[in-house]
């Protein structure tokens, strides 16, 4: 079983930066991607970054030149630097993973950290 364990999730102003770490307990050289993802209060769970095999990166519209993906392959840690925080950009911030499963992909998620932008 993949284990995805976050950081770096806290308060923060706007206008301001903060970056988040998802350390996984394997190679994350083997996954297919790892991706980011964002649930405000009372709504769904949606996509805010993915790093794909091959180097593809995909943003969300609301957060495309203010957040950016990354990954430190030797550390098995992915991270989201997110830059320039809006109120709207708060939300618990969960760390996922897909790993092949025969023809079929397995999802791995992190516990999820708080991140809260406000003056």
């Amino acid at each position: 079983q993949v284990q995805l364990v976050e950081s770096g999730g806290g308060l923060v102003q706007p206008g301001g930066s903060l970056r988040l770490s998802c350390a996984a307990s394997e190679t994350i050289f083997n996954f297919n991607a790892m991706a980011w993802y964002r649930q405000a209060p009372g709504k769904e769970r949606d996509l805010v970054a993915r790093f794909a095999r091959g180097g593809i990166t995909d943003y969300a519209d609301s957060v495309k030149g203010r957040f950016t993906i990354s990954r430190d392959i030797a550390k098995n840690t992915v991270f989201l630097q997110m830059e320039s925080l809006k109120p709207e950009d708060t939300a618990v911030y969960y760390c996922n993973a897909e790993s092949p499963y025969g023809f079929r992909t397995r999802h791995y998620w992190g516990q999820g950290t708080q991140v809260t932008v406000s003056s």
